[in-house]
């Protein structure tokens, strides 16, 4: 079932030195400042606002240094005030879910497009996956890097890409039933409810031609990873991406070992820092991840906050570090079926409807692998009249639309949301097992 890589295919740098990498590292970082703070407004403002110059970065360790990058300075500078290339350079841009109408826009030159294709052929090689393989991509094509990025990363490969996309289960497992595609790309919850359209056909989900599922796009555990690859009979990969830092394929586990992601560390510098001081804390300590990206060109970030909590780990079947499974997050970012969602993305949609008040809940449960959101709401005293059903309508169209997430929204009456005297407002109730 496992199809180990030989190391004559590794590229060099996946077994270089230590010292060999970190001296790579180096030449790229301090170009990297150099371009980000003689191209983009926002990076010289922050520069000289704490002091320093592209040209104090004389050891990898001085990049603690420099400030952070937030999600929020990319929706600040939007739509294209942090590309650090002129517009007619920059050939596709993705965006990632944001606040209304403020999605944090990314973009690409042709460079930055053939090297994430690189890194998503590296991270399905070192899947298992080979050239000649026949890839069935089952993330969402569109604004979502999912689709798209694991599309180019197969074909670079030289695999044949299947580009069926989310959604419409009975049809996905058709075509596997009858494309026979070796591996499958897609959510972990969602390969989940494939196999449950198998098993609900009457066909038993180990019979199906998928050897390697390359999973990403939300958290998941070990016990899940267990689950598929003992139903489906496959070997369940960790991919790991976001769209601000390039997209999946920014780290990925090894099939032999499956022991967390390999950070790409070649083209991203990771960071582990307490999420409360910004202090970089020691080797294999537990905090928030932050990558500074080292060879864009469009969109070069600078010490990203990722809000994702882990630790790096030391190499094992390739030269660069690893990454722990994230355990949580420092911010309140909810991730439901692959999509981000902040409490208050639905607090600026709950405002803005004029019979609804301020006060709302967010409820999350899973039926089966999937996870479900609820929405509890009020009407306003002066609406208390309104048809709870229209209003109820309305708001989880604007979700969807939106936010690009499927929704149940209960609308009561004035008064009806849980207050709290002392302390936040308790806006979300996270009922999923742990």
């Amino acid at each position: 079932m496992k199809r180990h890589p030989e190391p004559g295919e590794l590229e060099p740098i996946e077994r270089a030195s230590r010292d060999e990498l970190q001296a790579l590292q180096l030449r790229r970082l301090q170009w990297t400042l150099k371009h980000a703070y003689d191209k983009v407004p926002h990076y010289r403002k922050a520069f000289d606002a704490k002091g320093v110059q592209p040209s104090d970065c004389k050891t990898l360790a001085d990049l603690s240094k420099f400030p952070f990058t937030a999600k929020a300075d990319l929706r600040d500078n939007y739509p294209f005030g942090m590309f650090a290339v002129p517009r007619q350079q920059v050939v596709r841009v993705h965006a990632s879910s944001g606040t209304t109408g403020k999605p944090t826009v990314v973009g690409y030159t042709q460079r930055d497009i053939d090297t994430w294709a690189d890194l998503v052929a590296r991270s399905i090689r070192a899947s298992g996956g080979r050239a000649g393989d026949i890839v069935h991509v089952a993330y969402g094509y569109g604004l979502f890097t999912g689709g798209l990025g694991a599309h180019y990363g197969a074909e670079r490969l030289g695999c044949t890409v299947v580009p069926m996309s989310g959604g419409q289960t009975e049809k996905q497992v058709q075509l596997i039933l009858d494309f026979k595609p070796d591996i499958i790309m897609v959510t972990p919850s969602y390969m989940q409810v494939i196999i449950e359209e198998f098993e609900r056909q009457g066909i038993d989900p180990k019979s199906m031609s998928v050897k390697v599922g390359i999973f990403g796009a939300e958290p998941w555990t070990e016990a899940m990873r267990h689950d598929i690859e003992v139903r489906a009979g496959i070997d369940a990969v960790d991919i790991y991406g976001l769209s601000e830092v390039m997209g999946p394929g920014v780290a990925n586990e090894c099939i032999e070992t499956k022991d967390g992601p390999v950070i790409w560390e070649d083209h991203f510098y990771p960071e582990i820092i307490d999420p409360e001081s910004g202090e970089v804390l020691p080797e294999g300590s537990e905090g928030e991840l932050v990558f500074t990206t080292l060879t864009k060109e469009a969109l070069p970030v600078i010490r990203y906050r990722t809000r994702d909590l882990t630790r790096l780990l030391p190499p094992t079947a390739r030269s660069m570090r690893r990454m722990g499974k994230i355990v949580g997050r420092s911010d309140d970012m909810l991730i439901i079926r692959g999509v981000n969602v902040f409490p208050t993305q639905i607090e600026e949609l709950v405002l803005q409807h004029g019979h609804l008040g301020g006060q709302y809940q967010l409820v999350i449960t899973r039926q089966g692998p999937l996870d479900e959101l609820q929405v509890l709401c009020e009407l306003l005293p002066a609406h208390a009249q309104s048809d709870r059903t229209a209003v109820s309508n309305a708001l989880r169209e604007r979700i969807k639309t939106l936010i690009g997430v499927s929704a149940t929204v209960s609308v009561g009456a004035p008064d009806s949301i849980e207050r709290t005297l002392v302390g936040k407002a308790r806006r979300v109730i996270d009922k999923r097992p742990k």
